[in-house]
């Protein structure tokens, strides 16, 4: 009767992630341990939206299958990989949600300081290294993260998410889908808004106080919405800030406004935002015009320096001027 249940609950969310659009064709896989040395997974070659309970197989902790008239999954190493760095998670669901796939085609970190939700129940999330899917060095990709969170972007493939039931692994999938997908609609309006330092802060706490881990509680020196959780591994991945610029303040680092920002210090320390320039807010922040604090900035004259602004009003003023003549 459980394996049965559970059969039902991995056909449920196959067709949830069918209809989701987050497993195209064939795409996708996903598994459950229901004892010690037996893991029930979806077979290759079979859309997940329309699966039936008898097409599912069982494999050992091998890789060796034990039942089932198809053949598993090619991606199933990288599901008991994850269940024996980590014996207390018993569901594993890989698939190829749009938005989220989206950054770890790019390479783009997925920012923090965002949205409170994200950064409760997710928090930091990495973007692993490519590597062809099947093998066991494909698996070992996710190693450099698997103990830090439970849900990982691998670039140039899709997601990985990781939990008790096959339910919660699901549920941070699509989690992390809507938020990117919040994030790409928000810098297509022109701006993303950070939270402040006390905002960030207060939310850690939060976590704490809820018996949440995060990494960042026990960095000695992390900037709290710069992604700083995974930042050595960034270098082998390619992975970088491009599309979208956190702030970069540490945790229980003494904010004190000097002029330049009423929310922080200069950029780059408590105050979000890009160099320099002689355009000023109204709040006193020296940056880009359409620039807010930690914004991301499509328009306007954006990260243009001084000297090329000044070029810029010459050239305006001598073609008005000559408008007006003629």
């Amino acid at each position: 009767m459980q394996l049965q249940t559970i059969k039902d609950e991995i056909c449920d969310i196959g067709r949830r992630l069918y209809n989701k659009g987050f497993a195209a064709a064939n795409d996708g896989n996903i598994s459950y341990r229901v004892d010690e040395n037996r893991v029930v997974c979806t077979p290759t070659q079979i859309c997940k939206g329309f699966m039936k309970p008898e097409d599912l197989c069982i494999v050992d902790m091998r890789g060796d299958q034990l039942a089932g008239h198809r053949k598993k999954t090619s991606e199933i190493m990288l599901h008991l990989t994850i269940m024996k760095e980590r014996p207390e998670v018993k569901s594993v669901v890989h698939c190829h949600p749009p938005h989220a796939t989206a950054f770890g085609i790019a390479r783009e970190a997925i920012p923090q300081c965002v949205l409170p939700e994200v950064d409760l129940f997710m928090g930091d999330v990495p973007i692993a290294k490519y590597a062809a899917p099947g093998s066991q060095k494909f698996a070992d990709t996710i190693l450099p993260f698997i103990h830090k969170t439970d849900i990982i972007v691998q670039a140039n493939h899709g997601t990985v998410s990781l939990g008790p039931t096959v339910e919660r692994a699901y549920w941070l999938t699509e989690l992390l889908d809507a938020y990117c997908r919040i994030l790409l609609i928000a810098r297509d309006l022109g701006r993303v808004e950070y939270f402040n330092k006390d905002e960030a802060e207060e939310l850690l706490d939060l976590k704490s106080q809820w018996g949440v881990k995060d990494p960042r509680s026990e960095m000695t020196d992390c900037k709290l919405c710069a992604n700083d959780v995974f930042r050595e591994t960034w270098k082998e991945t390619g992975v970088g800030h491009r599309a979208f610029s956190p702030p970069h303040f540490r945790r229980g680092e003494e904010c004190v406004p000097n002029g330049l920002c009423s929310r922080g210090t200069a950029p780059g320390s408590c105050c979000a935002g890009t160099e320099p320039c002689p355009n000023t807010g109204k709040d006193g922040c020296s940056r880009p015009p359409g620039m807010t604090n930690g914004a991301v900035n499509t328009g306007g004259n954006a990260g243009v320096s001084p000297e090329q602004e000044a070029l810029i009003q010459a050239i305006t003023s001598r073609i008005l001027a000559a408008l007006n003549r003629s």
